[in-house]
């Protein structure tokens, strides 16, 4: 059982899982759950965001917005790595983008495309491979991602250290249940539950989860009670958000790496037993399903040392004949290197989605105009 320098102590780790369970808007429960006051809690939370980049925002559960995931890899053409990122951005349908290296040279993006248009976005990313820009593209169709926040499961309250226990996540991925929450089964379809009250609403929230209502509603121009409504009745109660995601980084970052993970498996009971196995682990932050697959997406972080062991284990669940396989890349978290957008309202009309596959396409090669011209200064 390896042990490793924590940057967060005992207090910090009990109010991050509290406020994952109680949401940050929701301090004084917090506190009374972690026995302490709720000026400490503000004061301990300006601490870890100041030091260790803990970020707190509404994780929007985007199939009830009659939006559909794709997870995205691209493998840059050679000399296109730093060039190609604007390119790959579908203003407002781009909500994650991020340099990445490993297996190759490229970027993760995740999207969320409106019901109806799959055909033409995955039109878009052919053009961008005919354009000579990457060489190959892999897209996922995936469920809403499940948040996995901190919590005080391998952490050492003694030592004050994290611990990750190897062999015994390798038993407990194996033996878990088979009842996936309802964020990781395949959808029976995309409805659309939003009015544009709800859509600011999220979008704020998603920025920053602890913004007030009373400060919403004045950024919309319209009264605390209909934003009240809006956010109860709609917003909670249809279901229009999934959780909120407490994000920090666990270990120290000099020494650690992000990857984004795929696995895969030959039946849908292994598949369930290794996704409940991630949902309380200090070293996941999301874990997705691939929608028809026996697979699933999990965003992973790692001290180097501890990855090796991970991979180990692994390489012990294929040989067991439980994994079938699995990839990864590393993400590249250097500020500048990724980003993540909020949902844009403006593209949000009459209950509806606008998805203008035509400006998309003109945008695409407008810009590949730019990055080619850019290119052949250098030679």
């Amino acid at each position: 059982m390896g042990k490793l320098s924590a940057a967060l102590n005992d207090l910090d780790v009990k109010i991050l899982e509290g406020l994952g369970t109680y949401g940050p808007r929701n301090l004084t429960e917090v506190a009374r759950k972690v026995g302490t006051s709720t000026e400490m809690v503000r004061l301990r939370i300006k601490r870890m965001s100041s030091l260790f980049y803990l970020r707190m925002s509404a994780n929007i559960y985007h199939t009830n917005l009659g939006l559909k995931k794709a997870v995205v890899f691209f493998e840059a053409a050679p000399g296109y790595e730093d060039l190609l990122v604007d390119c790959l951005e579908i203003k407002g349908f781009c909500i994650y983008l991020s340099r990445c290296y490993g297996r190759f040279e490229g970027y993760l993006g995740i999207y969320v495309i409106p019901g109806g248009h799959e055909t033409e976005f995955e039109q878009f990313l052919q053009e961008v491979e005919k354009l000579g820009l990457v060489r190959n593209i892999r897209v996922f169709w995936s469920t809403c991602f499940h948040t996995v926040n901190r919590t005080v499961k391998w952490f050492d309250h003694q030592s004050g250290t994290w611990i990750l226990p190897w062999d015994e996540w390798i038993e407990e991925a194996q033996t878990k249940g088979t009842e996936l929450p309802y964020t990781l089964v395949d959808p029976e379809d995309f409805p659309q539950k939003a009015d544009e009250i709800d859509i600011f609403i999220m979008k704020e929230l998603e920025i920053d989860a602890t913004t007030s209502l009373v400060a919403i509603a004045k950024k919309l121009g319209t009264t605390l009670q209909k934003v009240k409504y809006h956010y109860q009745r709609h917003v909670i109660e249809r279901g229009l958000i999934e959780t909120f995601q407490i994000f920090i980084f666990p270990f120290d970052r000099a020494v650690s790496d992000m990857f984004f993970f795929t696995f895969k498996f030959d039946s849908k009971e292994k598949m369930a037993k290794f996704a409940l196995s991630l949902l309380d682990k200090s070293f996941v932050y999301i874990v997705g399903k691939i929608l028809g697959e026996n697979a699933i997406i999990a965003q992973i972080y790692l001290p180097r040392t501890e990855f090796r062991r991970f991979a180990d284990c692994l390489s012990k669940l294929i040989r067991s004949g439980f994994l079938q396989s699995y990839d990864y890349v590393i993400q590249d978290i250097r500020p500048g290197t990724w980003f993540r957008e909020e949902l844009h309202c403006d593209l949000f009309k009459g209950r509806s989605w606008i998805y203008d596959h035509e400006k998309h396409m003109k945008d695409l090669h407008d810009l590949a105009g730019r990055i080619m011209s850019k290119r052949n200064k250098y030679h």
